[in-house]
């Protein structure tokens, strides 16, 4: 296995997780293993619960037939590391950690690796940390549910979404994004990519206006804006911030994206509008990226 795969199950193993995982991760990492062998599956936990370990050949081909694992442009590989799972009558939960590997730049490999095990390691202590009082009152149905979509790809771009959708009666959705460029081997922002904060308010603006146009030409639609000087009852979206969600998609368009409940009803999930370039070429670095 690669060594920087091993240093990151190491980081793994120096984070606090619940005592009755302990043994599982255990077993899991330090499991002999014969030469060529395929990946190993491991699943196990107390009761219901379970860890699933997911251990894969990097080796972009094998990694490529053996699962659903995709390969990003050949070289960069993001597969699934660990799976939490539990899967009771009222409680659920599916909790999938990406991993990227096979970036030349080995410190932002473990540092992203490492980011996306931190927040889901913490998703999973807070799900069994509701979870545990609720047995105790014999009621309740509670869900979380992680993962992650690969939505550029290019020879540029790799743009890596994560979600967590929450249920407790109603869902709960949000989206994180990481946008890389694959050559310089760094994370973009939306200060890297402008030349001041103009780009803020000539975002914002277009995007209240791309709302306004969608609620007129479709009644089901519905935004939190401020429409003809009447106050809506929500409080309203008035500006996206600097560091602002978002990705830029196959087309070389930037996509500003909210998550649900964010600007809009819940019916309404996760939004997102594309920007037009044109907009924002007076503002915009270069176009390297955004084009």
């Amino acid at each position: 296995m690669d060594k920087n795969l091993e240093r990151l199950k190491s980081k793994y193993m120096d984070i606090e997780i619940p005592s009755d995982l302990d043994d599982v991760v255990n077993k899991a990492l330090n499991s002999p293993r014969k030469k060529n062998r395929t990946p190993i599956k491991l699943l196990v936990g107390s009761g219901a619960a379970a860890l699933l370990w997911v251990v894969l050949n990097t080796n972009p081909v094998l990694a490529k037939s053996l699962s659903d694992v995709p390969v990003i442009g050949n070289v960069i590989n993001v597969m699934t590391f660990v799976e939490f799972k539990v899967d009771e009558e009222k409680h659920h939960a599916n909790i999938k950690v990406p991993i990227i590997s096979n970036l030349k730049d080995k410190d932002l490999e473990i540092s992203l690796s490492e980011k996306y095990l931190k927040e889901n390691k913490q998703l999973y202590q807070e799900f069994m940390q509701e979870v545990e009082p609720l047995k105790k009152q014999g009621d309740g149905h509670i869900g979380v549910e992680s993962g992650y979509v690969v939505k550029t790809d290019n020879e540029k771009i790799l743009s890596i979404g994560r979600y967590v959708v929450n249920t407790v009666g109603s869902s709960s959705t949000t989206f994180k994004y990481d946008t890389i460029d694959k050559k310089k081997q760094v994370i973009l922002t939306l200060p890297i990519l402008f030349k001041n904060q103009n780009y803020i308010e000539t975002i914002s603006e277009n995007i209240k206006d791309q709302m306004k146009q969608q609620m007129k030409e479709d009644k089901t639609k519905v935004y939190w804006i401020l429409d003809e000087g009447v106050e809506n009852p929500i409080d309203p979206f008035e500006k996206i911030t600097a560091n602002h969600n978002f990705y830029i998609n196959q087309d070389n368009k930037l996509v500003i994206s909210f998550d649900k409940y964010e600007v809009a009803p819940g019916y309404m999930g996760v939004v997102e509008f594309i920007i037009p370039t044109e907009l924002l070429s007076d503002d915009l670095l270069g176009s390297e990226y955004i084009k």
